[in-house]
C-alpha cells in the first residue's frame, strides 16, 4: 500500500505544481489518470484491510480528499470556466476504464480455466479410453 500512497502524493504534486504554473488539467493528463487510479487503489484497500492498515488507509484518504479540495478551489477560482465539471468526468472516464479492464481480466481468467478444465477433461478421458482401445486392439489381431 506504501507503493500506491507514494505514487498517488508524486501524481498529485506534479498536477499541483503545473497548475500552479499555468498549464492545463490535460498536460498533465497521465499523472491525473496515475493520481485516482491509486486513490481507488488505497480505497479498495481501505475496504478490506484491518488493524492498523485500516487506520493508514483512512488517513490518507482524508490527505487525498485534501488534496481534491485544493485541485476543486484552483479550477473553480483559478482555472477556466466549468473546469471542475471537465475534472469530475475525467474521474467517471477513469472509474468506467479501470472497471472495463477488471472485467476483461475476470472473463479472460475464466476463459483460462474453462480452457484447463477442458484440457483435464480430454486428458483423462485419453488416459482411460486409450488402454481400452489397446486392449480390444490386442485381442481382435491377437498379439496377446
Amino acid at each position: 500500500m506504501l507503493i500506491e500512497i507514494a505514487a498517488a502524493n508524486a501524481a498529485f504534486q506534479v498536477i499541483k505544481g503545473a497548475l500552479e504554473n499555468g498549464k492545463e488539467l490535460y498536460d498533465v493528463a497521465e499523472q491525473a489518470t496515475k493520481y485516482f487510479d491509486n486513490k481507488s487503489a488505497i480505497a479498495k484497500k481501505a475496504d478490506r484491510s484491518g488493524g492498523s492498515d485500516e487506520l493508514q488507509c483512512f488517513m490518507e484518504l482524508e490527505k487525498i480528499k485534501e488534496q481534491e479540495a485544493w485541485l476543486k478551489d484552483h479550477m473553480v477560482y483559478a482555472g477556466r470556466p466549468d473546469m471542475y465539471e471537465d475534472w469530475l468526468k475525467f474521474q467517471s472516464e477513469c472509474k468506467q476504464k479501470r472497471e472495463r479492464a477488471e472485467r476483461l481480466r475476470k472473463q479472460k481468467r475464466a476463459a483460462d480455466l474453462a480452457l484447463l478444465g477442458s484440457a483435464l477433461l480430454w486428458g483423462t478421458g485419453a488416459l482411460v479410453v486409450l488402454p481400452f482401445v489397446l486392449y480390444v486392439a490386442f485381442k481382435v489381431f491377437k498379439i496377446v
